[in-house]
């Protein structure tokens, strides 16, 4: 078994995969640390099923499967899903959970349909394309790798450079105005962020299961730390563990998608953190529960032994 593992990462195909997944877990666990501040975990998800007409409409037009084209394609869906999103909230009584539920309903059917018509059409260039749904780390190729490596370190540069900006207005957006910041500019920098990490990540997670990768390594990295720089760095290496594992067993493994794997695989990381982080997680509650009861018995115990000495010591008088 070792020297079949060797001999899989001795392969070069999969060391690209690897390192491209790595690099995408990275991304995507840093942006998505943001987006679940900011309380917008379920934009990752309305993004990514808003970008699948976007992909269909670019192979149907070009006739290819280029990721350039399809992220291209997918971003512009992308943000015709967030402009939709922004204008049902503004201009009508229904919340942004609502009409997330409906831009992700809405554009996930389009999708669904272009997709069924493209499989019917007997285009030779079609097969494979449904991949995008669950991820299929093992179809990308040397320039896909190349491609989703470049976005996702841009990304990590844009975070690292306008951290203390991107913290402000996820936790204190009014202050961030007074303190002269363009607030609005900054929201919309990081929603288009969001939506290019989701776009990149399709091809390796999947349409339906981008959005875990991006928001449970934030989530397993929030029980270590309540430091935001610290539980960025952790969401982005939850993210990268959690990339490789996935792109690692999909690749190695017949017919295994990329997606569920990498999802559970963050899955995991999240129950370690929520059974075993210091001081959220659920065994440390018990261990300063017991012994905050502990304390409280030994306390009682004690004024019991005084009350009863001070009791003896009247009887005596």
């Amino acid at each position: 078994m070792l020297l079949n593992i060797v001999h899989w990462l001795a392969d070069p195909n999969l060391q690209w995969i690897l390192m491209g997944s790595l690099v995408l877990g990275l991304g995507s666990g840093v942006i998505g640390s943001f987006a679940f501040l900011r309380k917008q975990s379920l934009l990752g998800d309305a993004l990514a099923h808003a970008a699948l007409p976007g992909i269909c409409i670019a192979f149907m037009l070009s006739g290819v499967k280029s990721i350039g084209l399809f992220i291209i394609g997918a971003l512009v869906s992308g943000m015709l899903a967030t402009f939709g999103i922004s204008v049902i909230t503004r201009y009508s009584r229904i919340k942004q959970d609502a009409a997330l539920g409906i831009i992700l309903s809405t554009f996930f059917g389009i999708g669904i349909v272009m997709m069924t018509k493209i499989q019917h059409s007997g285009n030779g260039n079609q097969s494979g394309l449904d991949k995008y749904l669950f991820g299929q780390a093992a179809s990308m190729m040397l320039e896909d790798v190349y491609l989703m490596g470049a976005v996702s370190l841009l990304l990590l540069i844009m975070c690292a450079l306008l951290f203390k900006e991107f913290k402000l207005v996820s936790f204190d957006p009014g202050f961030a105005r007074g303190m002269g910041l363009k607030v609005a500019m900054l929201e919309q920098l990081m929603l288009f962020m969001t939506v290019v990490a989701v776009v990149i990540g399709i091809q390796a997670v999947g349409v339906v299961l981008i959005a875990a990768l991006l928001i449970t390594p934030a989530v397993a990295a929030r029980y270590w730390t309540d430091t935001l720089g610290l539980m960025v760095i952790l969401a982005g290496l939850f993210g990268a563990l959690s990339g490789v594992t996935g792109a690692l067993l999909s690749s190695t493994l017949t017919n295994l998608p990329t997606g569920p794997v990498t999802v559970l695989a963050a899955t995991s990381l999240f129950a370690v953190s929520v059974l075993f982080a210091p001081n959220r997680g659920l065994i440390a509650k018990w261990i300063r529960r017991w012994r905050n009861r502990s304390s409280v018995r030994n306390s009682v115990q004690l004024a019991s032994v005084h009350h009863s000495d001070k009791v003896l010591e009247r009887g005596m008088e």
